[in-house]
């Protein structure tokens, strides 16, 4: 391949073309958790990955699906070939990168994984104390939304369980080749105190969901799939909690609201 030959857009990739805005979002990595390896997904033209670069105290790797931005990124990068990974983030064990080592993540996601991108998130949060990227605003805005907001979701609960997380900013479409037809939000998430929930995860996960599949009922008819009936059953879900919706919960209520359900069914 020519070494000035551009990788292809692929995976609903835009992108990023302003130096100024990828310094930025490469600023907000804090090395909190003390990690000193960086993986960045979906590089494309290694717009970011120049940056990271620039930071001697993290060793930063790349994964990108794409043949042609792996071959480009090799031909343009003064990083060791084995730091380019071609390979699929979302089947990847992020263990062998870091030798199980904390890992930060970075980058700007393909908007039609990003929701998949996060669930791996989940699944490795002992292992990621940090995370920067940028993704489609509304999602951006959704999972950093707090209860009582219309945005607040799924994503919004899972994923504050285990970190705190901050908007950071908007980034317009003009800054993309191709532009979007949206606009682009940049968020960090960096791991909270939590380690364990109080309450056994998959069912929290199941009354989450449940919950917000059906957002405009009440938590007594949205939940009902998950009570077991019985008359000790129907007096509970006169509770007060019942009669609310999901966006009204916040994360310590999902998990009240869980060990609720839990021990009618033990009932």
């Amino acid at each position: 391949m020519h070494p000035f030959v551009r990788p292809k857009k692929h995976l609903g990739q835009h992108f990023l073309t302003d130096k100024k805005i990828a310094e930025n979002i490469v600023e907000l990595l804090s090395g909190f958790g003390g990690y000193s390896s960086v993986l960045e997904i979906g590089p494309g033209m290694g717009i970011l990955t120049r940056f990271l670069l620039q930071h001697t105290a993290y060793q930063t790797f790349v994964i990108d699906i794409d043949r042609e931005s792996v071959d480009y990124l090799k031909q343009q990068l003064t990083l060791p070939e084995e730091r380019i990974i071609r390979g699929d983030f979302l089947k990847m064990d992020l263990s062998t990168v870091s030798q199980g080592q904390p890992l930060a993540l970075i980058g700007n996601l393909p908007y039609n994984i990003s929701s998949m991108i996060f669930f791996k998130l989940l699944e490795n949060r002992a292992l990621i104390p940090e995370m920067v990227c940028m993704i489609q605003k509304e999602v951006a805005e959704r999972i950093a939304a707090k209860h009582g907001s219309k945005t607040y979701g799924i994503l919004s609960v899972l994923l504050q369980a285990f970190y705190d997380i901050k908007y950071e900013f908007t980034v317009h479409e003009d800054v993309f080749d191709p532009p979007p037809k949206v606009k682009s939000g940049v968020i960090s998430l960096r791991r909270n105190a939590t380690t364990k929930l109080a309450c056994p995860e998959p069912l929290f996960v199941n009354v989450v969901k449940m919950g917000f599949n059906q957002r405009r009922k009440t938590l007594r008819n949205a939940l009902s799939g998950l009570i077991q009936r019985s008359p000790r059953s129907e007096a509970a879900l006169q509770q007060a909690v019942f009669g609310q919706r999901a966006e009204q919960l916040s994360v310590a209520d999902f998990v009240q609201l869980t060990l609720l359900i839990q021990e009618i069914n033990q009932g």
